[in-house]
């Protein structure tokens, strides 16, 4: 079985004018966490303090996926650096509150990172 277009789990990182963001898209689960985890830890260590995750295109995500956003917060909090969760697709939001990490999480629902005037 192939995976899917949507299933395939990317991330792409942006400056923004509060930092870097990434955007990841895809299927967020065991074989896809190894990959968001390495792209925040990248992240949490350039630029501004805070790092944003922007999860709009994540179109699932099961345990190992709230693993490594979990694992990610408490690396940035280590550092003294925040980690803010942007635009959670439908599955993660509903994921977050069932678990209660929305509770950890500083979370956007609506709005998108705002790029970098010099990113291009």
């Amino acid at each position: 079985m192939h995976p899917t277009p949507e299933s395939v789990f990317t991330t792409t990182v942006k400056a923004t004018t509060t930092g870097p963001a990434i955007e990841a898209t895809g299927e967020l689960d065991l074989d896809a966490a190894p990959i968001l985890h390495a792209a925040l830890r990248r992240a949490l260590m350039t630029g501004p303090p805070g790092t944003i995750l922007d999860l709009a295109g994540v179109t699932f995500c099961d345990s190992s996926g709230l693993n490594a956003l979990l694992l990610a917060r408490m690396a940035a909090e280590r550092a003294g650096r925040t980690l803010h969760l942007a635009r959670p697709s439908h599955a993660v939001a509903r994921l977050l509150k069932i678990t209660g990490a929305d509770k950890v999480f500083p979370v956007d629902l609506d709005r998108a990172p705002v790029p970098h005037p010099r990113a291009g």
